[in-house]
C-alpha cells in the first residue's frame, strides 16, 4: 500500500473540527500528514477553536483543544508533498499574511497537485492569486474574496462540496464527508469494503 504524503498547513485557532478529523482521517486510510505552522517546530502545539452559531449575527468562537505539530514548518520542502490541505477557521487570515506560506500554496496549483481547502481556507487561496477562473466554495462570509480573487463562488448546502480540477472546496465542517470523499478521489485513493476481511482501505 502506497500513500500520499500530505501537507497540511495550520495555525493558531484553526477551526478544530477542520485539522483534526481531516488529519486523522486522511491518516486512517494509510496518507502521511504532515501539519505545519510557521514559526513553530514539530513538537510544538497550536490553539485551535470551535465556531458554532448560537442565535447571534454571526458565529461565536470558543478556545478548546492544544493540537501538536508533527513537522516543522521551515523544514518543509513542497516539492516532496503529493497534496495540500488548508482548514479554515481565524488561522488563514494571519497565515495569508506569510509570504513563504503564500510561495508554498502557489507551487501546489502550478505543479496542478491536489488541493483541498474548507470554510476560510479559501482566503489562504484569495491572498495566494490561484483563484482566478476558478470554482471555489467557502465560508459565505469569504464570497467577496474569493470574487474579488477572480474565483467563481460557489454557494451550495454547507455539507456540499465542489471540486475543480485539482481544487476540492466546502463551506464548513459539516461537509467532511462530502468533501474528504472528493479530495480522496482527486488523489486517485480507492477505498474498498471486503466482505470477509471488513473494512479495508488502500491509499494508491
Amino acid at each position: 500500500m502506497t500513500g500520499k504524503k500530505i501537507l497540511m498547513i495550520c495555525g493558531d485557532f484553526v477551526e478544530d473540527y477542520e485539522l483534526m478529523v481531516p488529519f486523522q482521517a486522511l491518516l486512517a486510510v494509510g496518507h502521511k500528514v504532515d501539519a505545519v505552522c510557521p514559526d513553530k517546530k514539530s513538537g510544538d502545539q497550536i490553539a485551535t477553536s470551535i465556531h458554532d452559531f448560537e442565535g447571534d449575527q454571526t458565529y461565536s468562537e470558543k478556545r478548546v483543544h492544544n493540537f501538536t505539530l508533527n513537522a516543522s514548518f521551515e523544514a518543509v520542502n513542497a516539492t516532496d508533498y503529493d497534496a495540500l490541505i488548508i482548514p479554515g477557521g481565524r488561522a488563514p487570515e494571519y497565515l495569508r499574511l506569510n509570504p513563504d506560506v503564500i510561495k508554498v500554496v502557489q507551487h501546489f496549483f502550478e505543479a496542478e497537485k491536489p488541493v483541498a481547502a474548507i470554510c476560510h481556507g479559501a482566503q489562504l487561496l484569495a491572498a495566494a492569486r490561484v483563484l482566478e477562473g476558478r470554482k471555489c466554495s467557502a465560508y459565505p462570509a469569504c464570497a467577496p474574496e474569493v470574487e474579488l480573487a477572480g474565483g467563481d463562488y460557489q454557494d451550495i448546502l454547507v455539507d456540499g462540496a465542489v471540486t475543480d480540477g485539482n481544487l476540492v472546496t466546502a463551506p464548513a465542517w459539516p461537509a467532511h464527508p462530502a468533501w474528504l470523499a472528493q479530495f480522496l478521489e482527486v488523489m486517485g485513493t480507492r477505498i474498498s469494503h471486503g466482505e470477509e476481511s471488513g473494512a479495508r482501505a488502500a491509499a494508491e
